[in-house]
């Protein structure tokens, strides 16, 4: 019996041209690549327009003007006003201000966020904690000020308790809400529940069979937050902390609604330059001083993602 008799085989060509008709022919690979990149490319179309629209072509005005006179020539003269020794304390005030508030806002909500820990992740207390924090981090500007004022203003209802009745005056040497240090409660005040937002993910994070390893090896609990989390945890706690330095040192509408005399920090400048009834020609100056502030927060932003690319891998 030759192979083409064979009854296996007879039907073979008529099998092969059966498959290959039945089979579906695959489009080449690289157009539906090519495609899902345009449909990534046109889902980030709004958030890329409201980008360039709300925030590079203002901050480019803003800097542009900066290196502009009051004919719209150019000269540094406005970027030489940052060496003036009171733009440079509007400098040091912001930078104070901010650098104690972040501290206290990171520590307090690391102890708060290490107290949640346990709570059950989806229970009561660790649901209205989530909640608050999130309100609160974002209840700023004229009602926060108004609150403080109504609460511990000259006469507020804490101020005339403490006087009436326990014969404590809190501005006795001074009204300092209205001042640089009256700003440090207000900011603490949201700076706190940001903390809880932002670090509460790294220490949901640390896994539990770690600390299992550490005892199991004879490490105490102190062992354990000295030489694994610790090292884990620090680079998510000074990133947080930086995020905190930052959202105090740009904050404008709480400071603006306790300071109206003065320009005492950075932001409140830029108000004086640009409104100033006294001292005319200066409002390109804002220019400048927003230059200053761009940087600041350049350097403090860029430092916060390589800390937060560090820390990434612990929270998958």
């Amino acid at each position: 019996m030759t192979v083409a008799n064979a009854p296996g085989l007879a039907n073979a060509p008529e099998l092969i041209s059966d498959a290959g008709a039945a089979a579906p022919r695959r489009r080449p690979a690289g157009g539906a690549a090519r495609r899902r990149v345009l449909a990534t490319y046109l889902g980030l179309t709004p958030f890329a327009f409201y980008v360039l629209l709300f925030l590079a072509v203002p901050t480019l005005l803003a800097l542009g003007t900066g290196f502009l006179d009051a004919d719209d020539r150019f000269t540094l003269d406005n970027v030489s006003a940052l060496a003036d020794p009171v733009i440079l304390g509007t400098f040091a005030s912001s930078f104070w201000i901010s650098a104690v508030t972040a501290v206290v806002g990171a520590v307090v909500g690391a102890l708060v966020c290490y107290a949640l820990l346990g709570s059950r992740p989806d229970g009561p207390v660790r649901s209205f904690v989530d909640s608050a924090s999130s309100v609160l981090a974002q209840f700023g500007g004229v009602m926060l000020a108004f609150a403080f004022i109504a609460t511990i203003g000259i006469q507020g209802l804490v101020t005339i308790i403490l006087r009436d009745t326990f014969g404590v005056d809190i501005y006795e040497n001074g009204v300092w809400l209205y001042q640089v240090p009256g700003l440090l409660l207000p900011y603490i005040y949201f700076q706190v529940p940001l903390m809880i937002i932002t670090f509460m993910p790294a220490l949901q994070g640390l896994k539990s069979q770690w600390a299992e390893a550490s005892a199991t090896l004879g490490g105490t609990k102190l062992t354990y937050w000295v030489r694994i989390a610790g090292p884990i945890l620090a680079p998510s706690f000074f990133g947080s902390l930086l995020l905190l330095f930052a959202n105090a040192f740009s904050s404008y509408a709480t400071a603006a609604a306790l300071i109206s005399q003065g320009a005492q920090i950075v932001p409140l400048q830029i108000r004086a330059a640009l409104i100033s009834e006294t001292v005319l020609g200066r409002a390109n100056v804002a220019g400048a001083l927003a230059l200053g502030m761009i940087i600041v927060m350049v350097v403090v932003m860029t430092a916060y993602s390589f800390l937060q690319a560090r820390t990434a891998r612990w929270q998958q």
